[in-house]
């Protein structure tokens, strides 16, 4: 496979896209993929983390510090972000697996999602590691280019008098400085993303590298190219942004009728059923409850019908991409044909 310039795959991913998604065309087999290509695309990240705070609010006499919680409320409090933080990584790695198995189907041009998910087994534990601690090293990153900030903020809200107001020019300097840090933080997150997702994820697939073999062989592809990458990496942000845009603009209208003829049709019912006693009361609330769930499914299908193909098209974009520049995945994704003897 030649290397093929960024705006090129853009029209080859579409193909592809079209291609697997809907010939032939199964409802099943499109829902079961569209699914899977938003779980991996739009809610599955590269690092995740979590951060849970209490502020208190200092106007009340029962609670003015943590410290004044009782020592089981703690212990309760701990146990439940202990849970939430294992939840959140036991879910990340089944998204990770789930990663793994639909680049097997999008490279082998299979539909099925069960082998990719038994292949790919290791190479989804260590890449899933890698990310948590790609995440940790960011969140650490960020803390720390925080606490200046966070004690200054703190100096702010100290020094504002009894029903006065802060300093408006102190407040100023500490915002402003912020803008580019948080500009930058997010630039520095959406490239280690790329990295991770688009460059380094096929090296862990094809030939189940290391962390260090991955990151070599990318790296060093980008610096051939620098121009390329440069250019797909804009793509690659900003055309599902675009399409999200245009999706938006093109449904707004036709989802806000849907929407509010469903809440209407939805108080109607409460309102019917208000002062309803015994069995008519539990008709009614069975048939809110059905019609809720009637318009989520409703919802849900026109997200996987949607933001199916097109976080489809999105990993097709990439993998197009940087299968010109690594010949392992090019040659997967098209193969030479056979030859024939002679």
């Amino acid at each position: 496979m030649l290397p093929i310039s960024a705006p090129d795959a853009v029209s080859l991913a579409i193909h592809r896209t079209r291609e697997f998604l809907f010939r032939p065309f199964t409802w099943g087999t499109f829902l079961k993929l569209g699914l899977v290509a938003i779980v991996t695309e739009g809610l599955g990240t590269n690092f995740q983390s979590s951060n849970h705070g209490g502020h208190p609010s200092g106007h009340g006499p029962a609670i003015n510090s943590p410290f004044d919680l009782a020592p089981e409320w703690i212990a309760a409090i701990v146990a439940a972000v202990a849970l939430v933080i294992v939840m959140s990584m036991f879910v990340a790695y089944l998204i990770t697996r789930l990663r793994f198995a639909y680049f097997h189907c999008l490279v082998y041009n299979t539909r099925l999602i069960r082998p990719g998910w038994r292949l790919y087994r290791t190479q989804a534990k260590r890449f899933f590691w890698l990310n948590v601690i790609v995440g940790l090293c960011f969140l650490l990153l960020v803390v720390l280019i925080a606490i200046p900030f966070a004690a200054g903020f703190w100096r702010l809200v100290h020094q504002i008098p009894p029903g006065g107001h802060p300093n408006i020019g102190f407040l100023v300097g500490l915002v402003l400085p912020l803008i580019p840090i948080i500009f930058l933080l997010v630039l520095v997150g959406v490239i280690t993303g790329l990295i991770l997702r688009d460059f380094m994820f096929p090296h862990f697939a094809i030939e189940n590298a290391t962390a260090g073999e991955a990151f070599h062989q990318a790296w060093t592809r980008i610096m051939a190219e620098k121009r390329q990458f440069l250019v797909y990496a804009l793509l690659r942000v900003a055309l599902p942004l675009v399409a999200m845009a245009a999706i938006f603009v093109v449904l707004f209208i036709p989802g806000l009728i849907l929407a509010g003829s469903a809440a209407a049709f939805e108080y109607g019912l409460h309102s019917n059923y208000a002062g309803s006693t015994g069995a008519s009361a539990i008709v009614g609330i069975l048939l809110q409850v059905f019609f809720g769930v009637l318009a989520f499914g409703f919802a849900l299908l026109a997200s996987i019908c949607l933001g199916g193909p097109l976080s489809t098209g999105v990993r097709e974009f990439a993998l197009i991409f940087y299968g010109g520049r690594y010949q392992a995945l090019g040659d997967r994704l098209y193969p030479s044909p056979p030859m024939q003897a002679t």
